[in-house]
């Protein structure tokens, strides 16, 4: 009963004015004003092979996103705390180490990723509903749980969840990049973007859920796929 009343207070009817989102929205605007045509169809055709084809590549995909997160955490760390050094250096550390880990460690990458997708789409539900962003993390911690339980459980749908998810926010970001680049739709995206909560879960959900059927209809169909 407490949680359901926590719910029930903490809709976005209940929330003051001046709240902030935790979300970083401007960020994410940022980076898809910036792009140009050229690039949003670079991110467009990579997000389609990950999202329909991302069973078959799935080591790579893997590879490059821990070694990503690995740029980003050395650095981070390197900027915090190593005074003198160039924090590239750092990045490219903590890429190399992180790398190399998911490499061997590869099963095991493969769920936590699975785990951060399961995250980010209860995330993305719990925020689209206007539930409180002060409780954002509960949400996302469902998914989290639930996304972990089932690629252990079932290693090939962690497989097909994380791919189909991250092909579907490059090809989202580069759509929306493309939609921001024609002046006649401009306003009225950036207008969505910031206005309309449901905006960017609904459009980032309905190609993960689409890429997940067709990966899946692929996978059944090709017996000699093993992980």
């Amino acid at each position: 009963m407490d949680f359901i009343a926590i719910l029930a207070t903490t809709h976005e009817s209940q929330i003051p004015e001046h709240a902030e989102t935790i979300l970083p929205l401007d960020t994410m605007w940022q980076h898809i004003t910036s792009m140009q045509a050229l690039e949003a169809l670079m991110f467009i055709a990579f997000g389609c092979v990950c999202l329909f084809y991302g069973w078959r590549i799935f080591k790579m995909l893997v590879v490059i996103s821990f070694s990503l997160i690995g740029l980003a955490i050395g650095w981070f760390f390197t900027e915090r705390f190593i005074v003198g050094l160039n924090p590239l250096w750092g990045g490219i550390a903590g890429m190399i180490v992180l790398g190399v880990a998911s490499m061997s460690l590869l099963k095991w990458a493969v769920c936590i990723l699975g785990a951060v997708s399961g995250g980010m789409i209860t995330g993305s539900i719990w925020y689209s509903v206007g539930l409180s962003d002060q409780y954002l993390w509960a949400g996302a911690l469902i998914g989290v749980i639930a996304g972990g339980m089932i690629s252990f459980i079932i290693f090939k749908i962690a497989i097909m969840l994380f791919s189909s998810l991250s092909g579907s926010l490059l090809i989202i970001t580069g759509i929306l990049t493309l939609l921001y680049l024609h002046p006649s739709t401009q306003d009225n995206l950036q207008q969505f973007f910031f206005t309309k909560r449901w905006f960017l879960p609904v459009i980032i959900t309905l190609p993960t859920i689409i890429g997940l059927y067709i990966q899946n209809k692929f996978v059944k169909g090709s017996a000699e796929w093993s992980v």
